[in-house]
């Protein structure tokens, strides 16, 4: 097991402006450095097995655990905004990974399936996926497993009810909001009433 990296005695805060915000303290960032090195880009295995960047790497990825699924249903599953999901889609479509299919109820609802090449790279990405999965949690107990995931699901909800608050705030002021702050109040309804 490797022990934990104490960077707080690597750097000190500053003492040039009055009361920095020291951030090996401050969850969101924390978070967001354990992101960053997660990042699917970030290993050197994965990046091997294609040329896709990480957004269109978490869209095949989604695509090809949840099939047929809505790009909607990717946006909201994985919280990326729907212009984002979007572009990936088209670019997976044209490297001939990715194929959207007519519903058979809704007909004017494409849902997106893998092709057989993507399924293969999708496998490819996801074994490699699953390996790091293994290995990061080897520091781990299975208590402090579930305890994990149980606070990331709590930090998620709350994330998104923040979100979603402070964007109604600003349309109830009669501000007009973007489309993805739209999307963060839809999510946010969305699971609340999925929870209820």
């Amino acid at each position: 097991m490797t022990k934990p990296t104490n960077t707080n005695s690597i750097f000190e805060l500053t003492e040039s402006i009055e009361a920095p915000l020291d951030l090996k303290s401050h969850l969101p960032f924390r978070i967001a450095v354990v992101s960053n090195l997660l990042a699917l880009n970030r290993d050197w295995a994965i990046r091997n097995n294609c040329e896709l960047d990480p957004r269109e790497m978490r869209v095949l990825i989604n695509i090809g655990s949840y099939m047929p699924i809505k790009s909607a249903d990717i946006a909201y599953q994985s919280k990326m905004d729907s212009y984002t999901v979007s572009r990936a889609v088209k670019k997976l479509i044209a490297e001939g990974l990715v194929d959207a299919e007519q519903d058979p109820v809704k007909r004017n609802v494409k849902n997106l399936v893998l092709t057989d090449t993507g399924t293969r790279l999708y496998r490819q990405i996801t074994s490699r996926m699953q390996h790091r999965s293994d290995e990061l949690e080897a520091c781990l107990n299975p208590l402090e497993t579930e305890l994990l995931f149980n606070i990331l699901a709590k930090l998620e909800s709350q994330a998104q009810g923040i979100l979603a608050k402070q964007a109604q705030d600003f349309m109830d002021e009669g501000l007009s909001a973007p489309a993805d702050q739209k999307e963060l109040i839809r999510w946010y309804k969305k699971s609340q009433a999925d929870n209820a």
